[in-house]
């Protein structure tokens, strides 16, 4: 499996940094993993194929990680790349996300859940449902993260048994690092350094203390606010947990 940072930022505007997107490709197939309003160029930009992608996954409904799911539905329904796609597009999603594209549907008849090729849409209200498979060789589970009321992180599985954790946004949980425990890549939001605003994101140290518990063989630490920029991310977290971890950067790439 192949990991690409398409957006490591936030909703505050950066010129390094897009935000909140991930690439995630198989052998079997492509998942894209939240889908800001950047994104969509994004892909173009790091030459993925998007024309082709097989499944979407939205963790929550902040506009920093599904604004530009419909604009992506729309480029998809008339652009030239698309024109003769047949297989279907599933689009998993946290709760909400198909009564908000049938909103900006009825603002100018967009038709944007009709499209050219089959479109799937399937919603999940609570992590206790049994999770999902996007594509053959892939299972997918998501876990219930103290953010907002619908957001769910995920727990990606391949057919060899290889993981990827996908935290999206959260305050801390012990529960999410006992979700993500032995990941090989475990993507973690980390969106403060000392000083957070809000209980609903981490600093540094909190996020580190879910890593001690989680264990992941490799850490990948995103959600980059700006007061990031002047911090050597890798160095202040050795002081916390000696494990491998990675500062996230748009165009980065990790083969699992």
């Amino acid at each position: 499996m192949q990991f690409i940072v398409l957006g490591s930022g936030t909703s505050v505007p950066h010129s390094q940094r897009a935000s909140a997107a991930f690439w995630l490709e198989t052998e079997s197939g492509s998942m894209l993993l939240d889908c800001s309003a950047d994104a969509m160029h994004r892909m173009a930009q790091e030459n993925v194929d998007w024309a082709n992608l097989d499944a979407i996954w939205i963790s929550h409904l902040h506009l920093d990680h599904c604004g530009g799911l419909a604009s992506l539905l729309f480029a998809m329904k008339h652009s030239p790349q698309t024109v003769r796609r047949h297989k279907p597009l599933r689009l998993f999603s946290c709760s909400g996300v198909e009564g908000l594209l049938k909103t900006i549907d009825e603002s100018n008849d967009y038709g944007l859940l009709k499209q050219p090729f089959p479109l799937e849409v399937c919603e999940f209200d609570a992590p206790e449902q049994s999770g999902f498979t996007p594509f053959e060789g892939m299972r997918c589970e998501m876990f219930k993260t103290p953010h907002t009321r619908e957001s769910l992180a995920m727990r990606l599985t391949n057919s060899e048994n290889k993981t990827v954790v996908y935290s999206a946004d959260t305050g801390v949980s012990e529960e999410l690092a006992m979700f993500a425990r032995g990941a090989d890549l475990f993507v973690l939001e980390c969106s403060f350094y000392e000083t957070k605003p809000v209980q609903t994101h981490l600093n540094l140290a909190e996020a580190m203390r879910i890593a001690q518990m989680a264990e992941p063989r490799r850490l990948l630490l995103t959600h980059l606010y700006p007061e990031w920029d002047a911090i050597d991310l890798p160095a202040k977290a050795r002081e916390f947990w000696p494990g491998e971890t990675i500062a996230a950067s748009d165009g980065l790439r990790i083969e699992i």
